[in-house]
């Protein structure tokens, strides 16, 4: 495992569990933020291998929140997770890239009118639009998460998206990038990259990080603000 994704590991685990209720079972950071959520879920933060025993705190954590036991590491730690893992009945459940950007080379600042918003529920309502229907309650508790930017985009001073930003341990966690439907194509996901590039820059941050579905547009437009893919994000939820 190299710095840069011993770095995010840590980051993305030290994070997990920010305003909600937050458990550590040797390397794993277990979390839950309310009934039904995807956030409900446990971090590896890559400092260990990870053992039976851990799993089986984890399940019991899980089991006491009526969550589903689901996991996410970095591929370098997977190797030394599969045994445990596939012993306990966990299944790859879902596959993310991981991209990070080396603040010292910034892109361009956003062409867009990109602001801060004061509002958590103006933004998190607002973020429901483009992410779609039964999207609202989990941009909410994104919104409230402590420590959590939050970011508009507007097109002729309408709103056109949002996202979030949040610093932990020197790494810039990108997040809760949602377009308007008819605002889509107009630059709106690029202008709120930078602007949160910089944002991070500015606050002392030296790597920024965002995770991607493979192929998406998403992820085009990440590459194209000058992100590299570090790693994958694997998720492993238990079946058994």
């Amino acid at each position: 495992m190299n710095d840069s994704i011993r770095q995010l590991a840590r980051a993305e685990a030290a994070a997990h569990g920010r305003g909600g209720t937050r458990a550590e079972f040797g390397p794993l950071v277990a979390a839950h933020h309310g009934p039904g959520l995807p956030l409900n879920s446990a971090w590896h933060d890559g400092s260990a291998p990870l053992t039976e025993a851990d799993l089986l705190d984890f399940e019991a954590f899980s089991a006491a929140h009526d969550m589903p036991a689901t996991l996410h590491l970095l591929s370098p730690a997977v190797n030394e997770a599969l045994p445990p893992l596939t012993g306990r009945g966990y299944a790859l459940t879902y596959v993310l890239h991981a991209y990070t950007h080396d603040l010292r080379d910034l892109p361009p600042a956003p062409t867009l009118d990109v602001r801060r918003s004061d509002d958590p529920d103006d933004w998190a309502a607002l973020s429901a639009q483009g992410f779609g229907p039964g999207s609202e309650a989990v941009m909410r508790v994104v919104a409230h998460l402590p420590g959590t930017g939050l970011y508009q985009a507007h097109v002729d001073g309408q709103p056109a998206g949002t996202a979030a930003l949040g610093l932990t341990e020197g790494v810039a966690a990108l997040f809760g990038t949602s377009t308007l439907p008819d605002r889509r194509g107009l630059g709106v996901q690029t202008a709120l990259l930078a602007a949160r590039l910089h944002a991070a820059h500015t606050q002392g941050a030296d790597l920024a990080s965002v995770f991607a579905t493979p192929g998406s547009a998403s992820e085009r437009n990440i590459r194209r603000a000058g992100f590299r893919l570090t790693t994958l994000r694997l998720t492993f939820t238990r079946t058994g």
